[in-house]
């Protein structure tokens, strides 16, 4: 096994020295990366549908910029593989919608199709069936710009929004983010609105048998769900046949208004790219235009200092999402772990600058929870979405930060109170909402791409367990007793962890071990030790660890790739929470950072290790590369240190720091929202 071949790295082969060197330069590179304000901010890299998505919004808005759509479609040429393709990964296969989109971008941007780019493109495109195999969120694209009929798309009634929250299905099933999106499709597929193309960008030539004669069928799924749902689509189309609709003009009045109260400060909506663009679209079909005050501030949301965009003199891109509040979080957790000072100044800026991104706001999650606001979100701007996930960890991090402590007290003390009420009935957490569970939304026609809700998932679980550990709470805190029962229910038959929003099963594993381990878990149980021999047996020869991200769908592939700087870090702070810190596979993976590390004192990954929908659109986090390294070696360090006598210990960081500090709370009480 592979896990055997890495264990015959030496223990000698890394001297303290070599360690110190490296983590001190990695700090460094970290500390060089914080902006003046006191937060961090890496690049969330998707795939090109974003651009191409953008330019077409600009194009529906009136407003495209030549020079702009050059550099897009310059940007898009740079993306494109020697096949013709476009993908939703790094490294991953060519990918039908995508190639669709980026083709059509780059014609509108004034890319002649007879270029040999556009042929192989065209090529690849009519191989896989043309646009009508095209996932549903394409043909709406398409349709919007007048290339595809509008009658090929799922229908999707804006009465939706007066169902009751009690009711079977309404608009509080869906996860944020779809919910976000699926309210202005409901105005948007109602009015059907058409934004041509000049006749020079039409795309005819992507319809294998001719537009005029492109099946117009929606995809079909063999469930009995999914068959329901198709039913219900066919009589919807009768419906929206019918001369009167009573409830129809009422339905949109309040679709508009619940899209019109939910713009964040910054113009975003939920702080993504879908909401976003679709409730923009949805207002200009209702009418409004560019003076329009949300109309405006939305498009501005995009540009800025703090906005989407990132332009250079030759390109445009736009991220999908912006993580300035998980980048924070995760660079203070991997500088505290590398012994910087508590009250280092990059420390103490970065904890006054999250506290000062605390919510105290309500929000959509308040539908099935009634605790008091107390989170934070993942951007700079989305009070109506505050996540789980993110309060966890910023709470770990300002716990060991030298803050003023009342003020921290208080934070620490809200968000805890929060995350306990955010707890869902099966004892795990969502990431933005509470028991949203609904799993027959998956089966709707419109959903062909991505999730469409938020059950409780095991990492964001583990790192809220690990939280409760380091604030002191044991078994015997009900809370904590139903979160752990989940996670060994969630635990696999070959003892991994499904990685929800990371890939993956190194992702699970990394944040499982070191919960379980700070809640004070016996780690030599058998469901432990399993976990441990599950990493020990999927290491690399080159002493590290990769996840491919078609190990989520093929078992063949399951824990396989080639070794990145994350998920190797990953593997490692699950190790060392085991305490398995002098195991060869741990010494291995120490060794492989070391030897990876760049002069400046980060790690390269092209690699895709972030999961934002499982294979269905993938991020690149580009601070992964630099802040989990730095968190694994300086646990390492700090175990190694913690087992030399007194007189022979020497931390080159001056560390002063403790991982058992608490906020006031009493560990054995409970929240009172609970």
């Amino acid at each position: 096994m592979r896990g055997k071949a890495a264990s015959r790295v030496r223990a000698s082969e890394t001297s303290p020295e070599q360690l110190d060197r490296t983590i001190e330069r990695a700090v460094s590179h970290l500390l060089d990366l914080q902006y003046d304000e006191g937060y961090w901010w890496g690049e969330l890299e998707s795939n090109v549908t974003i651009t191409a998505e953008h330019l077409f919004l600009t194009h529906i808005l009136s407003v495209g910029d030549e020079a702009e759509w050059k550099k897009i479609a310059n940007y898009l040429l740079s993306k494109q593989r020697d096949d013709g393709t476009w993908a939703i990964w790094y490294d991953g296969p060519g990918d039908l919608s995508t190639t669709i989109e980026a083709y059509v971008a780059l014609k509108m941007a004034g890319v002649s199709s007879d270029k040999s780019e556009m042929e192989r493109a065209r090529s690849f495109i009519l191989s896989r069936g043309g646009v009508e195999k095209a996932r549903i969120f394409t043909k709406i694209w398409l349709a919007i710009l007048g290339e595809w009929e509008w009658r090929g798309t799922p229908m999707m009634p804006p009465e939706l929004i007066l169902l009751p929250k009690w009711f079977p299905i309404n608009v509080y099933d869906f996860a944020c983010w779809a919910r976000g999106t699926v309210v202005p499709m409901t105005i948007i597929r109602t009015l059907r609105p058409v934004f041509p193309l000049p006749r020079w960008a039409h795309i005819d030539e992507l319809f294998v048998r001719g537009k005029s004669s492109a099946d117009l069928s929606l995809p079909r799924k063999d469930t009995t769900w999914a068959k329901l749902f198709s039913s219900l689509d066919r009589i919807l189309r009768v419906y929206e046949h019918l001369p009167i609709k009573p409830l129809r003009k009422t339905a949109m009045k309040r679709a508009e208004r619940w899209i019109v109260e939910r713009q964040e400060e910054d113009g975003s909506w939920g702080g993504i790219q879908p909401p976003w663009v679709y409730s923009l679209i949805a207002l200009r079909a209702l009418g409004r235009n560019m003076d329009d005050p949300v109309l405006k501030k939305g498009l501005a949301g995009f540009y800025g200092e703090k906005g989407f965009a990132i332009e250079d003199d030759e390109t445009f891109r736009l991220q999908s999402c912006l993580s300035p509040v998980w980048d924070t979080g995760l660079a203070m957790i991997a500088l505290e772990d590398a012994g910087l000072p508590s009250d280092h100044p990059a420390l103490v800026k970065a904890g006054e600058w999250l506290l000062d991104e605390q919510i105290f706001v309500g929000g959509d999650w308040q539908v099935r929870c009634n605790g008091r606001p107390g989170g934070w979100a993942f951007e700079f701007a989305n009070d109506i979405y505050p996540d789980t996930d993110d309060a966890s960890v910023v709470m770990m991090a300002l716990q060991r930060a030298k803050l003023d402590e009342k003020r921290k007290s208080h934070a620490l003390d809200r968000g805890l109170e929060w995350l306990l009420a955010m707890q869902s009935s099966n004892g795990g957490w969502g990431a933005f909402d509470r028991n949203n569970t609904k799993a027959l939304l998956r089966e709707i026609p419109f959903a062909d791409f991505g999730e469409m809700i938020d059950p409780p998932s095991v990492d964001v679980t583990a790192h809220i367990v690990e939280l409760l550990g380091q604030l002191g709470y044991r078994v015997g805190f009900r809370p904590l007793d139903r979160a752990l029962a989940y996670l060994k229910e969630e635990q696999e038959p070959d003892g991994a962890w499904y990685g929800r929003w990371g890939v993956n099963l190194t992702y699970g594993i990394g944040y499982v071990l070191p919960a379980l381990a700070a809640i004070g878990e016996d780690m030599s149980s058998p469901y432990v030790r399993h976990a441990i021999d599950w990493l020990v047996n999927h290491q690399n020869e080159d002493g590290g660890w990769g996840e491919l991200i078609e190990g989520y769908k093929d078992q063949n592939r399951r824990g396989r790739g080639p070794s990145t700087p994350s998920q190797t870090a990953w593997a490692l702070l699950g190790l060392i929470a085991a305490g398995e810190i002098e195991h060869p596979a741990t010494v291995g993976g120490i060794e492989y950072l070391l030897q990876t590390q760049r002069e400046d004192g980060g790690w390269n990954q092209p690699y895709f290790t972030g999961t934002g929908f499982p294979v269905d659109f993938m991020i690149n986090y580009h601070l992964y590369r630099d802040v989990f390294p730095v968190m694994a070696l300086g646990r390492y360090r700090r175990v190694l240190w913690k087992a030399l006598a007194p007189e022979d210990r020497m931390n080159p960081m001056n560390s002063t720091n403790s991982m058992n500090s608490t906020n006031s709370m009493n560990p054995t009480e409970e929240s009172s929202c609970r």
